[in-house]
This record gives C-alpha cells, structure tokens and sequence, in this order.
C-alpha cells in the first residue's frame, strides 16, 4: 500500500505551493509552526469501547453505545497505553489526552467510583511527561449502579445526588494533580445522562436540582494555571430522547454565570445545527471553551471525524475569529467496527488537516473584502481557496514531523494488529 511520494517530490511540490499561496499573502511556513503548537486531545475510550479498568463486566448505561466488535480492544491501561503510543506516531504534531475517570490504573484493586484518588492516575502522568502530552479529564456519570435510573445529578434522590456530587468532586482534585504534575492546565469536563424517555410534566425540579448540585461540585476553588471546569450540553440521548437535563440553554446560562467553560460537542445538537456557528456567540461572554469534535449521523452517533464541511467550519471559526489561544480542542468518537487505532489516527489526521486548511486562508485580506462591502471578491477568493495546493503542504508537515506521509500509515497500523492486536483474542 505504501506508494507515498520521495522525500524529494514532497519538497519541491511543497515549494510550489509556498509560492501559490505566498501570492495570497499566505506565508504557508507560519501556518506549519503554528499548527505545530496547537495540541489535540485524543479520547482514551476509542481504544476500550467506552468500558474502562473498574469492572469490565459491567454494562455500558446512561445512552452510551459503542457498536461492533472488532478484534484486539484494549484491556487494561498497559493495552491502552501502547494503541495510543502506536497512533499518536502516526499524527503529526504534540498532542494531549482526554481521560475518562474509569480509566485510572489501580493495579489490580477493585475500587469504586467515589474510591479513586490522584495517585491512581500517577502511571498516566509518568506516560504524560515521558511522551509530552497533556492530559484532560472527565468524571464518568454513567454505567454505574447509581446512575441506572437514568439520573445522576440531578436526580430526586439525594443520595444519588450526593453520590454523583462526591465523584466529580473527587474528578476534579484528580485533574488539577494532573494539571499541577505536567504544568499546563487540566480540562475537567462535566458530562451527565440525566434526562426522560418520555415526555415529562416537571422540567423545572431537575434543572434546579442540577443547578444545586453543580454549585458544589464547584465550590472548592481551584488554581485555574492547573485545572479549567467545563459543562457539556446534549439535546437528546438513548433514554432521553425528550427531555436532557442539561441543555444547552441551561448549560450555556450555567456556565456564564459561574465562569466556566462550555463544552460544544458536534454530535449534540439537532442533525441540521452545528457548532461553528455557536463558538463566536460563546465566546463573546466566556473566556474560553472546550470543544467535542465528533460527527453525529442522523443522531449523536459518534462516527469517527472525516474531513466534512462542518470539520473545515469549525476550524476556520477558530482562526477567523482569532480564538486559537481560546479554545480546547478535543475528540469524542468510538467506534468498535473498525480497527480502533485506525479510528483514532484518521479522525485526529483529518482534525488537523482541517486546521491547517484554516490556517492557509487569507484572514486578514478576506476580512477587508468583507468590511469593505466587496463580498463578490470575498465569494471568488473562497471559491479559489478550494482548489489551492493543500495536499503539498499537508505532506510536508507530516514528513517534518517525522509521521507517514499519505495513505502509508495503514502499513504502520497493519503491522500493529498483526504483532499486537490480533494476540489479544
């Protein structure tokens, strides 16, 4: 399969394209060092199906849904460790880890949700440092006894309130130790199931609950150089496909009135709303947001990220609006159909393409048309974008950053499940 082009070609097709777009005013070498410095989080529940290191036998709940059954899922965070090592070899550029809280590594003990405790992430963190990732963070409100019911927070019970309120508390200790051991700052991430199947009579009681309940998850102030707080909205799941607690009404009033970030997941919202157009009016009154970048089909169906118009708007949002030091990006697909390490290289791949296919617009230029009231130009340069030389430059980074160049990180990916995959089953 390998039939990539020499190392030669793929400097002097890239000079060609450097002069293309420099006649834009686009200095194509800028755009490579900063793309180099804009960090990914990769989910760590693409390589296990979403089941994590607490009880394997247990279930998933809460509409969590990982379908297929593909050979060679990871099965501890050794497992999990080595899948990611073996994809992040094969995306260009440095990226972090978006870690979900039944995934620390106990060594064997069994430990209950509200049992883990900084140092049972101390493997990770070691993993961290020695490859230079970041690493995020997120409480884990589902495929648990007490969340069966279908409500975590926000639940009439108080003692599954109390329960779920322990946990992310615990969560979000874990995360600034994480955030503090690496030196940049943890995002935890707070996403709940609750929500009814059905119809129900009294919206307000839960969402009341859950605004209660989130003012002590929160209540500890923690130093924001080591650990961020982000909400996550949903609009409909498996189990509550008529009424989620957790809006994005009410997350988005949440989390400017308390000042935290709001995380925008592209496969939670209706079929025909997307995120790229609700960043800008986010961010007029956050300081900074988190994103999910999924691709819901039809529902939030969590398919891996292919290089769609909505991929490519998301990315040119950020850097039109000059946001790039204001938002987290990060990934949230699983899919057990497929080589699981395949999943994460491509859908990250085509995340970072769709970034540096942003970063090559003439910003500053399109801007002036636009100001000027000249959108028949602005038309006609966008149009023009399209059929640029991206794929030189593309080709480039990934040979400077040292990772396969085109299709010929599937030989890598083969290699992998044929010496370490396939051995699992």
């Amino acid at each position: 399969m390998n039939n990539s082009p020499s190392e030669q070609q793929i400097n002097q097709t890239y000079e060609l394209a450097k002069e293309r777009y420099a006649a834009l005013g686009v200095d194509t070498d800028a755009a490579l060092g900063l793309l180099a410095q804009t960090p990914i989080s990769l989910h760590c529940w693409q390589g296990d199906d979403v089941v994590g290191f607490e009880d394997p036998t247990r279930g998933l709940s809460g509409g969590i849904m990982a379908t297929g059954n593909y050979p060679g899922k990871a099965r501890s965070a050794d497992e999990l460790r080595s899948d990611l090592d073996m994809a992040y070899s094969l995306i260009p550029g440095s990226h972090r880890l978006n870690l979900h809280a039944i995934y620390g590594d106990s060594d064997g003990e069994k430990l209950d949700r509200n049992d883990w405790r900084p140092h049972h992430f101390d493997k990770w963190i070691a993993w961290a440092k020695e490859n230079n990732h970041g690493i995020d963070f997120n409480p884990t409100c589902f495929s648990h006894p007490m969340a069966d019911n279908g409500f975590t927070l926000a639940s009439l019970d108080k003692g599954v309130r109390d329960f779920w309120i322990e946990h992310c508390q615990i969560s979000r200790e874990i995360g600034a130790h994480i955030g503090e051991q690496l030196g940049t700052a943890c995002v935890t991430n707070v996403w709940i199931p609750d929500g009814y199947k059905d119809i129900p009579v009294n919206r307000r009681i839960h969402r009341e609950l859950l605004k209660q309940s989130l003012d002590d998850v929160f209540a500890k102030p923690l130093d924001p150089q080591h650990h961020l707080d982000a909400v996550e909205a949903k609009l409909f799941g498996i189990g509550s496909e008529s009424y989620v607690v957790g809006s994005h009404e009410f997350y988005m009033g949440y989390a400017v009135s308390r000042q935290t970030l709001l995380c925008l997941d592209a496969g939670h919202y209706h079929p025909t709303e997307v995120i790229s157009d609700k960043i800008s009016s986010v961010l007029t009154y956050l300081d900074e947001v988190l994103l999910h970048v999924s691709r819901g089909v039809r529902w939030d169906s969590d398919h891996v990220v292919t290089l769609t118009d909505e991929l490519q708007a998301i990315m040119q949002e950020i850097v039109r609006g000059d946001y790039l030091n204001r938002v987290h990006i990060g990934l949230d697909f699983f899919d057990a159909s497929i080589n699981r390490v395949a999943a994460w290289t491509i859908g990250t791949r085509n995340t970072v393409k769709a970034l540096l296919m942003a970063l090559l617009e003439p910003v500053s230029h399109l801007q002036t048309l636009e100001k000027e009231g000249d959108f028949t130009a602005r038309l006609a340069l966008l149009e023009e974008l399209k059929g640029m030389p991206f794929g030189a430059v593309w080709d480039a980074y990934c040979l400077r950053q040292g990772v396969p160049v085109g299709i010929s990180f599937m030989d890598e990916i083969r290699r992998y499940e044929n010496d370490v995959l396939v051995g699992r089953d």
